[in-house]
């Protein structure tokens, strides 16, 4: 596409980085957008190997960085919305920034956010669409879950049939979408001993998407998510195409697995620890099956794709190892729980909480957080962010001690104090909501033991 609109959009990007407005993520896509309202399917077009689509609650920022590197691993040419930056606006700046390149992307690869997807592959029409799973989250922004999987159903239902879906069927409202649909490619994970002992609380999807009678659970995995059955209507998860039937979890640092898929076995390690970034990888090699990459380049592309910014990213600060794991709603922060207990040292702890428009303006979700096995274990706790004192009373009411906290709201001087507490050499875990992250980044960006995420495309 050669335009006016292109040349106009491109020099607002170059002006919001010049202003340190941030780096041009967003506004070059929201000007092409206001000055070609279809330039999203007009670029899309321009991509032989067509484009695959990404949506979770959780999960996809990283499982799409594990997907682009599976596509590099097999000598593909992508373009691709690394930064982040996941509304219309963000994917019509990938692809703008993807003209006159040299040699040109051969296919795209974007994660969106879960409200935007419906009329992001509208205009997209992707090949292959990876939905992994639908959690609670800034419910005054999206309302509840069954909200979003209504309109998903709807999305799903008018794909063209060369389109393959890629679900989750170990989450019943994902596993749900496929219904009566061909072409679609199943993944989830078998191995029995990463098992919880039963349903949380604070599950979501416990009831069936076809005649809302309660779910059935033989294993549960993580949140709702696990081998679930319907015993009023019959359904039930089915036998995934794409599986993970070994999963190690190499404490804090990592996990291993085994994925079995019909084109061969993929057995990688991977340098991002917990449960959920298992989902990821299997989610990720469902995908790159399913864009038609060979199982070799899938291990290779999962053992060489580093942790995304703020997702079990690792930074060093004052001879300390920082780790850095996004909580932003309930079924997320559990399983970062999950993964900080898996360190046989008692943590020492930086958790942030912010109440902001990407965060959801409600926070009710803490109560629905179950900080105390955490707690019970802390060599030291620091809270911060604008609700830091809502986290304070959280906290006293799981029975932590007021003594034993320190509450400062401001996020820099909290970062100091947290750290300065951690021994030298050890780790401190950073557990932020997402503008909270995205500020304690900044803070570490601007120390120069991070990179700015927008650079990393």
């Amino acid at each position: 596409m050669t335009a006016p609109s292109v040349t106009i959009a491109r020099a607002a990007g170059r002006l919001s980085r010049r202003l340190g407005r941030g780096g041009g993520t967003s506004l070059p896509g929201k000007v092409l957008l206001k000055l070609r309202p279809q330039a999203l399917s007009e670029l899309g077009r321009e991509l032989p190997r067509g484009v695959t689509v990404i949506s979770a609650t959780n999960g996809k920022t990283t499982t799409a960085r594990l997907v682009a590197s599976c596509a590099r691993e097999a000598g593909w040419d992508l373009v691709a919305n690394t930064s982040g930056a996941n509304l219309l606006s963000g994917v019509a700046t990938a692809l703008l920034d993807a003209q006159g390149r040299r040699p040109a992307p051969e296919a795209g690869l974007f994660e969106v956010d879960e409200a935007a997807l419906v009329e992001v592959a509208r205009q997209l029409r992707p090949r292959v669409l990876l939905l992994m799973n639908l959690f609670r989250d800034q419910l005054d922004r999206y309302g509840e879950l069954e909200h979003l999987a209504a309109l998903w159903t709807r999305m799903v239902a008018e794909l063209p049939a060369s389109a393959t879906p890629v679900l989750n069927a170990d989450d019943p409202a994902i596993s749900a979408l496929g219904a009566g649909r061909r072409g679609v490619l199943t993944f989830g994970i078998d191995d029995t001993s990463v098992a919880l002992d039963a349903l949380p609380h604070a599950a979501d999807s416990t009831r069936c998407r076809l005649c809302a009678h309660p779910l059935t659970y033989d294993l549960v995995s993580l949140g709702h998510l696990g081998h679930w059955r319907c015993e009023g209507c019959g359904a039930a998860r089915v036998s995934p195409d794409v599986r993970a039937t070994r999963v190690t979890l190499h404490g804090a640092t990592g996990i291993a697995v085994r994925i079995e898929t019909p084109q061969g076995p993929v057995e990688a390690e991977l340098p991002l620890p917990g449960l959920h970034n298992a989902y990821n990888a299997t989610a990720a090699t469902a995908a790159a099956i399913a864009m038609g990459i060979a199982p070799d380049a899938i291990a290779r592309g999962l053992a060489a794709s580093p942790a995304a910014f703020g997702r079990g990213e690792r930074v060093t600060l004052d001879g300390r190892r920082l780790v850095l794991l996004l909580a932003k709603n309930p079924t997320g922060a559990n399983e970062t729980v999950r993964t900080v207990l898996l360190d046989p040292e008692p943590p020492h702890l930086l958790i942030a909480l912010n109440d902001r428009t990407a965060d959801g303006h409600d926070i009710s979700w803490i109560w629905d957080v179950d900080y105390e096995p955490l707690l019970a274990r802390a060599a030291s706790l620091t809270l911060t962010g604008d609700r830091a004192h809502d986290l304070a009373l959280r906290m006293r009411y799981a029975g932590h001690p007021a003594e034993r906290m320190t509450v400062i709201p401001d996020p820099e001087a909290a970062l100091d104090h947290a750290v300065a507490t951690a021994p030298a050499g050890g780790t401190l875990y950073v557990l932020p909501t997402y503008t909270a992250m995205l500020g304690l980044r900044e803070t570490l960006v601007r120390r120069g033991v991070a990179e700015a995420f927008w650079r990393e495309r």
